[in-house]
């Protein structure tokens, strides 16, 4: 395959005046923020605050269709083997679309094995939020732990954090993952046997650290519960391996699969989703992957010009490869996404964590940036002291929803949190002069430092899967 630094049209970025002074730009553009701002369903990204105008820009999508994405994308969408060091499909926007879609894979189309897992992850979590689900002893479910790692855990994790307001609160969610012994044993004292559902998250249930903290978790209900048979009446699987499932004690009924066509960091959407449906009931989760497949047709419908998922990409390209620019901070003010960062780390550098191309060969160009982030304003009082003042430069994606979660308590907390979120990302665009400092050298600082500002009215299971989509 042709290496992306040879074609044209990335040679036109390397010989591009890359000198964009964002003060200047505003100054000389009233229009700029709304040139550079695109909303589909209700989110909006406002990406006037990148080093970017209308010839790089140009550049940039230039180079996206050099390098065929348009094409990609359906093949992506179609099922087709677009993994193939794996040969696999990546299928993961098939988990979020209508049943009456067709989607082929190997002459079968898969949206009928889609929605048939769906519809039993919604009637298992119904059941168990409903007390219809009973334990060895007759009582109902007020705990349940997910036992993975990686993908199956990261996914989870922060989306019942992030939609912690849609939640039960008469059933708690916790989560191990560190084959730490740490982590289960801390687990297991918060909780009781008799009122507890384990769901041991493993494609192949042979991951190690999962089937040792499954294990541990399956050894202290025997204990105290006295018998074997609870396992069936407490333990669930989210796995494709009948046979494994049911030598560990799980009755096969509670097995929930997935096709191997869903990658770990992908799965969330997938009956890897069952905790998010057990803590946010069937309906939203319906809503959460609603959202996901409405950013899935902005990504596939939207010419390359208006589409969030490719400018975003685009640009973290040329920061990363023209600029030198080698981290990236993702920074949600908002607390109940504090998990946010952690999940993209994965996404982002397990996905682009490449030295070598599609053909194996070893690529002339930088995959990706190293990703990080806090809540704000959290993350205000630790190290944004660098992102606004140290020589390094890290462009910022800033996350806010318009409306809290929380308003009945609120005061004045949202109003507080939108006035820093707006201030920090002014700050890092046009910095402060000596004269705006009142001549303090220590509050000088450059500016012309990128960020995107995304704004969803709220973040609840429809604008969530679109975030995590995008």
């Amino acid at each position: 395959m042709t290496q992306p630094t040879q074609r044209p049209e990335w040679k036109a970025l390397e010989d591009s005046n890359l000198g964009v002074d964002l003060r200047s730009a505003f100054a000389n553009d009233p229009e700029r923020a709304d040139t550079y701002t695109i909303k589909t369903d209700g989110l909006i990204l406002d990406y006037s605050k990148n080093l970017i105008n209308k010839e790089l820009m140009q550049s940039l999508i230039n180079l996206a269709h050099a390098s065929d994405i348009e094409s990609w994308r359906e093949a992506m969408f179609a099922g087709e083997e677009i993994n193939n060091t794996e040969a696999r499909s990546v299928l993961h926007t098939a988990l979020r679309r209508p049943s009456d879609d067709f989607v082929v894979v190997n002459n079968e189309n898969v949206m009928p094995f889609v929605h048939e897992v769906l519809d039993k992850v919604k009637s298992f979590a119904e059941n168990v939020r409903s007390g219809d689900w009973k334990g060895h002893t007759g009582k109902s479910i007020k705990h349940v732990v997910n036992i993975g790692i990686g993908g199956s855990d990261l996914g989870p994790v922060m989306v019942c954090e992030a939609l912690k307001p849609f939640s039960n609160r008469d059933i708690s969610t916790h989560f191990v993952s560190n084959v730490d012994g740490t982590h289960v044993a801390e687990t297991l004292r918060e909780i009781d046997p008799e009122t507890t559902l384990f769901l041991v998250a493993s494609k192949t249930f042979t991951t190690q650290e999962t089937l040792r903290n499954a294990n541990t978790a399956k050894d202290w209900l025997i204990e105290r519960l006295g018998s074997s048979d609870a396992v069936a009446k407490h333990f669930a699987a989210l796995s494709t391996n009948k046979e494994a499932v049911k030598a560990f004690g799980i009755n096969p009924d509670n097995m929930f699969p997935f096709r191997d066509w869903v990658g770990g960091r992908y799965s969330l959407w997938s009956s890897i989703g069952m905790p998010i449906a057990i803590s946010i009931g069937a309906e939203n989760f319906q809503k959460l992957l609603d959202g996901a497949h409405a950013m899935d047709m902005h990504f596939r419908k939207a010419p390359l010009e208006e589409n969030m998922p490719v400018i975003m990409g685009m640009i973290g390209m040329l920061y990363r490869n023209f600029h030198d620019y080698s981290s990236y901070a993702v920074l949600p003010y908002d607390q109940y996404m504090h998990r946010f960062p952690a999940f993209l780390q994965q996404m982002d550098m397990e996905s682009n964590g490449k030295s070598v191309d599609r053909d194996g060969n070893e690529v002339d160009y930088d995959t990706g940036p190293i990703l990080f982030g806090e809540p704000g304003t959290n993350g205000q009082h630790s190290f944004y002291q660098l992102i606004h003042q140290s020589p390094d430069v890290i462009p910022c994606d800033f996350i806010f929803p318009v409306k809290s979660q929380n308003p009945e308590a609120d005061g004045d907390h949202h109003k507080k949190l939108a006035a820093n979120v707006l201030a920090q990302a002014r700050a890092l665009a046009f910095g402060q002069t000596l004269e705006e400092a009142n001549g303090k050298t220590c509050d000088v600082f450059s500016g012309n430092r990128p960020s995107n500002m995304l704004v969803a009215p709220e973040i609840n299971p429809f604008h969530l899967g679109q975030l995590i989509a995008l």
